[in-house]
């Protein structure tokens, strides 16, 4: 079984498809509620996260460089949410990917893991 990254990508003001009105927030939670029960019954989520907007984010530089809060970069698109789950294949992520973007509205990237994260387990390129 390999992990994968599935996450969404949000512009800061309006974002087609988020939910407005009090009742359509409501019922893009219970999408997402019974999409997180469906992925914990079959043993697929891992973990998963929605992130504060980027004015929310701390840049810690290399070396000397000093720590600012902000956006790393200039962007019109953030990081705004994700889930790691466990699938077999690319294709059965891509089938979780598929019940995220219909749960959520929101087209959704989905990237695998190395095999293991320890980058102590991943062999350097030969020179």
């Amino acid at each position: 079984m390999s992990q994968y990254l599935l996450s969404t990508y949000a512009v800061e003001g309006a974002v087609p498809g988020s939910p407005g009105s009090p009742e359509e927030m409501q019922a893009f939670m219970g999408r997402v509620m019974a999409l997180e029960a469906e992925m914990d019954a079959s043993d697929t989520f891992v973990f998963g996260g929605a992130l504060k907007g980027p004015d929310a984010a701390s840049v810690v530089g290399v070396g000397d460089a000093a720590m600012k809060d902000g956006p790393f970069a200039e962007a019109n698109a953030h990081l705004a949410g994700f889930y790691i789950i466990n699938a077999n294949d690319l294709d059965a992520a891509k089938a979780w990917g598929r019940k995220v973007a219909d749960a959520t509205n929101h087209s959704i990237e989905i990237r695998p893991f190395f095999a293991t994260g320890r980058v102590a387990d991943h062999k350097m390129p030969d020179a």
